[in-house]
């Protein structure tokens, strides 16, 4: 084994829906993006840590690539170009069990692009038969030219340990950005919101679109129990009531799943109130961006 340690950002970069929270979680070892069968479920990039006597990793998950309609959106695009443009290396996932689209040309000439490592990573190659996987393998190296092209599955884990190998293999030498048993530099508070936010999504499914958010206005810590209290963002009056539910019960729901998962992860007792609120346009409206740190 090599005497010198690795280090470096790596950014995962694809289309919604692809399965990029879901390969972050499996790298580093728990959940620290949330996970929806939703488009445009991560709106931040987030960071996750994962340290070998070798290298340190740290993988940017990103936003889906996709295109803005909102200045919300607008933003969320703009932190994929940099995170790509900043990075020590870049990893384009693809959702081997869909048909290639426009989207993903777009994604793969932006990623195509970047003067990094570049790696190419067909997920959910356990729904797929082999034939189809040598075509779509032969169908991207003629795209753009990536240093590794690794089949994956992020649900079973199957081609990720190699996938981790690769990289290390490829990053400069350099420091520990983070302490060995630190998985993330997201804040607990953060969590709880994306927490809150993925029961939100969950619950409602179809019913309300993704003009939603969450606001965390307390986050108190007491010696037995953290006190928090969040506001839901919706823009219309009619998605108050769909949140909110018949008396209150999904609404309700929300919480209690909420907080359970909350509970989990900080290891105390939470007392968790929710309040939904109309703010007309949020996406839009800049302080909005800024106190959801979009902006």
């Amino acid at each position: 084994m090599s005497d010198v340690f690795r280090s470096g950002f790596v950014s995962i970069v694809g289309r919604p829906n692809s399965g990029k929270s879901t390969l972050v979680n499996r790298l580093v070892g728990e959940k620290i993006s949330i996970v929806t069968d939703r488009p445009q479920t991560t709106r931040h990039v987030i960071r996750g840590v994962v340290t070998r006597p070798e290298g340190q990793i740290v993988f940017l998950d990103t936003p889906g690539v996709h295109k803005p309609i909102h200045r919300m959106n607008t933003r969320m695009m703009d932190s994929v170009r940099q995170s790509i443009a900043d990075a020590d290396a870049v990893a384009l996932l693809v959702d081997a069990s869909t048909p290639f689209g426009k989207g993903d040309a777009y994604t793969v000439e932006l990623v195509g692009a970047a003067k990094a490592p570049k790696f190419l990573l067909l997920n959910k190659v356990d729904r797929i038969p082999k034939e189809g996987l040598l075509g779509q393998i032969d169908h991207y190296s003629k795209l753009a030219s990536f240093d590794a092209i690794i089949p994956i599955s992020a649900r079973t884990g199957d081609g990720v340990e190699r996938f981790v190998l690769e990289v290390i293999e490829r990053l400069p030498e350099g420091p520990r950005y983070y302490p060995d048993d630190q998985p993330t530099d997201r804040t607990e508070r953060a969590l709880a919101e994306e927490t809150i936010r993925e029961k939100l999504i969950k619950a409602t499914r179809e019913e309300l679109p993704y003009s939603t958010a969450v606001v965390i206005e307390q986050f108190s810590e007491e010696p037995s129990i953290v006190r928090i209290a969040a506001n839901i963002l919706v823009e219309r009056e009619s998605h108050k009531a769909i949140a909110i539910g018949k008396g209150g019960q999904l609404l309700k729901a929300i919480g209690t799943a909420a907080r359970r998962d909350i509970e989990e992860m900080l290891g105390r007792k939470v007392y968790l109130e929710l309040r939904v609120v109309v703010k007309k346009n949020w996406r839009d409206d800049v302080e909005t961006l800024k106190r959801l740190g979009l902006e």
